[in-house]
């Protein structure tokens, strides 16, 4: 066995991945340890001795993985997604370069790419994607109608909601999330406009229990989709370790008969 296969079956080992799943929630609760005064105060040093220190681990793992999967590193989204993450860690914080210093909170989302659940949960989403943009294109055009709709039925009476199409698409995306839209906006218009309701409740009907369950049922499909893959490639892979025993066995009980 050569020492590039031991450093892959190394890298690959659940107890290296608990380990880094570890230190990724040390380092997250380091960073917001940062953002109190009173924790700097009194485990400054502590607080940065630590934070170093997990940077430090994850380059480590970088090139750990570099050296072992070597071109194939840059084949998988994840080592990308995991380098990008790292990179922006060791970039300066001083001068204009100080927002990158506050985007070091991004090193929490390596959990995604560590825990095999949150995984296969982003891999839904994206496939869902293609499919999700067919459903957004209806969203916009259902928006764009209201929007004109809104702006000319209630863009008089109510310009700081209704007044041009930005604030009406605004307003809508608001009714649309519930977030006080009765009281905040509905039934003020209603007592200017008594049948109002025949504008907003159709809309709410259609984007909120429909359009937007749409995509929540895409998203949920393309996770089944995606978990029904990996059972299938771990049961193939399963399965050819007991054909490749059972060769073995075969084969000794060969050798054994005269």
């Amino acid at each position: 066995m050569t020492i590039r296969t031991r450093l892959v079956q190394w890298i690959e080992s659940p107890r290296v991945g608990n380990f880094i799943l570890a230190v990724i929630i040390l380092n997250a609760i380091t960073l917001g340890l940062e953002t109190s005064d009173t924790a700097k105060a009194l485990f400054g040093g502590l607080i940065s001795l630590v934070d170093n220190l997990c940077l430090t681990i994850f380059v480590i793992e970088l090139v750990a993985k570099l050296i072992a999967y070597r071109g194939r590193f840059f084949k998988s989204g994840w080592n990308i997604f995991d380098f990008i993450i790292v990179a922006i860690a060791l970039a300066p914080g001083a001068d204009g370069l100080s927002v990158l210093r506050a985007l070091r909170i991004l090193r929490v989302l390596r959990v995604i790419s560590v825990a095999p659940s949150l995984r296969r949960v982003v891999e839904g989403f994206v496939t869902a994607l293609p499919g999700m943009g067919s459903v957004f294109v209806l969203m916009a055009m259902i928006f764009y109608i209201g929007a004109v709709m809104a702006t000319k039925l209630f863009g008089d009476a109510f310009p700081d909601w209704f007044g041009d199409l930005g604030r009406s698409g605004y307003s809508l995306f608001q009714i649309m999330t519930l977030e006080s839209w009765s009281m905040g906006i509905v039934r003020p218009v209603m007592t200017e406009f008594p049948y109002a309701w025949a504008f907003f409740v159709p809309f709410i009907m259609v984007t909120t229990f429909a359009v937007v369950n749409l995509l929540v049922g895409l998203i949920v499909n393309s996770m089944q989709d995606a978990h029904a893959e990996e059972s299938n490639a771990a049961t193939d892979t399963y399965r050819d370790e007991v054909m490749l025993r059972l060769k073995a066995i075969e084969t000794k009980l060969e050798q054994r008969d005269p």
